[in-house]
């Protein structure tokens, strides 16, 4: 008997949670996303490799629960901060500023939205615990040290904003003050030119013509009408630009149109081109590839608290993109723009030339995963301390730095144990979703009624 209930016990909290997974799948990719089932299949291929990457393309779910938990270091609700909205380790990566300086910084800006810091920080932590453990550390207490590094960095460099020791539109991280393998990234980039992204995707035809390389992986033919219609909206692009950086007509001038295809993993599904624009006629290696990418509403947006004035400043979810970039990076990419295709919006960005991970096989230990988490940890900081009133958008008319140092600083203490004991619970049920997921794909996505 006492076997009997026991059972019914355990099935029953499955049951209850894959039902809240099913139903958060079908709502946000089905519905809301209007992914088709063949986009559908391509992003849970992705999400089903491992925990962690089910993890960066579930922050929907990751949102559902946190938004119910009544953390004690959130921020006041009318004391918002801007937020990256998907902070994760892998959206940490390289590019060059306006200054000709390799840099690493946050590089994912699609989510972008105000809440609490917190959601960032939640995020975060959490994915360092499983690329840990993807990385073979798996003793709990080395996963426990990594979160706490990242903790004190960030806890540390918002007190010095807060209190005016340093300005954050001013920080950057070169590989003068970076150590471990962001300094090595940075290094490799040293030989790298400017013209890196462009031989890399495109060749020179028999007519002397540059374009894309078909044969290359992940860049597609696009059809007659997708040409056509990047083509006739492409004034719309060209008006979002800031008249004082606008090269010129000519400069803009469409050459060559691709599909990119199988990048990321939460962005699965969603249109993406690279455009291949003239740059100056004068040199061939001045032209310029451009990276057209859809966007949607935000995912916090579902979850958090509603905020008018944002979605009034940023109706179109393009600008919105475009916005936190501007708000969070020192000085934006000269190209960065938005349109409209249909009833699709799309952002534009310049393709870095400089654009790169942390290698993998680079952070197998426990050492330089600190060493990157800590640095992590900094531009997490500057970019939610940057993201105000120092960027004069309008939005927030307060010094974020200051709420947030103001809310940690009461027990500094607490609010590291409070992360450190909530991601250890939180890893955990990653790990048991993720095989929930599995079994979901098996018993209803791949064979369920009307998947082809």
């Amino acid at each position: 008997m006492v076997h009997n209930i026991q059972t019914k016990v355990k099935e029953t909290n499955r049951l209850l949670r894959k039902q809240s997974l099913h139903t958060i799948l079908e709502q946000l990719d089905g519905y809301v996303m209007e992914l088709s089932n063949n986009e559908r299949r391509n992003k849970y291929h992705k999400m089903k490799q491992d925990p962690y990457s089910f993890y960066r393309g579930s922050a929907y779910l990751f949102y559902y629960d946190v938004t119910k938990i009544p953390f004690s270091f959130h921020t006041p609700e009318d004391k918002p901060t801007w937020i990256m909205g998907d902070m994760h380790f892998d959206n940490f990566s390289s590019f060059q500023d306006e200054n000709g300086n390799n840099v690493f910084d946050v590089d994912d800006f699609d989510e972008g939205y105000l809440g609490s810091y917190l959601y960032d920080i939640l995020r975060m932590v959490v994915s360092i615990r499983l690329l840990a453990d993807q990385q073979g550390i798996a003793d709990e207490k080395d996963r426990d040290e990594l979160v706490v590094a990242f903790l004190k960095s960030y806890r540390k460099k918002i007190k010095k904003f807060a209190e005016r020791e340093k300005d954050p539109t001013k920080l950057n991280f070169t590989i003068k003050n970076t150590k471990g393998p962001i300094k090595k990234v940075l290094k490799k980039l040293e030989k790298r030119t400017a013209s890196h992204e462009l031989h890399k995707q495109t060749i020179v035809n028999q007519q002397g013509e540059r374009e894309f390389n078909r044969e290359k992986d992940k860049l597609a033919e696009v059809t007659a009408k997708e040409y056509k219609e990047m083509k006739e909206n492409w004034d719309q692009y060209l008006q979002s630009l800031p008249k004082d950086l606008y090269k010129g007509d000519e400069h803009y001038e469409i050459k060559d149109i691709v599909k990119r295809t199988g990048a990321g993993v939460a962005s699965t599904g969603l249109k993406r081109y690279f455009v291949l624009v003239e740059g100056t006629r004068a040199y061939d290696h001045d032209d310029v590839i451009l990276e057209v990418k859809e966007v949607r509403p935000a995912i916090p947006a579902y979850f958090v608290p509603y905020n008018k004035s944002f979605w009034e400043t940023h109706r179109h979810q393009g600008k919105r993109v475009v916005a936190t970039e501007k708000a969070m990076h020192h000085k934006a990419d000269a190209y960065l723009g938005y349109m409209t295709i249909g009833n699709r919006e799309f952002y534009v960005r310049e393709r870095c030339a400089f654009d790169k991970d942390i290698s993998p096989k680079d952070i197998t230990e426990k050492k330089p995963l600190e060493q990157s988490v800590k640095i992590m940890g900094k531009i997490a900081a500057k970019v939610h301390a940057r993201a105000d009133q120092d960027i004069r958008e309008d939005l927030l008319d307060y010094h974020s730095e200051d709420v947030i140092s103001e809310t940690i600083e009461k027990n500094k203490d607490a609010f590291i144990h409070e992360m450190v004991l909530w991601s250890r619970f939180y890893k955990r049920q990653v790990e048991q979703d993720y095989q929930l997921f599995l079994d979901w794909l098996e018993t209803y996505f791949y064979h369920g009624a009307n998947r082809s």
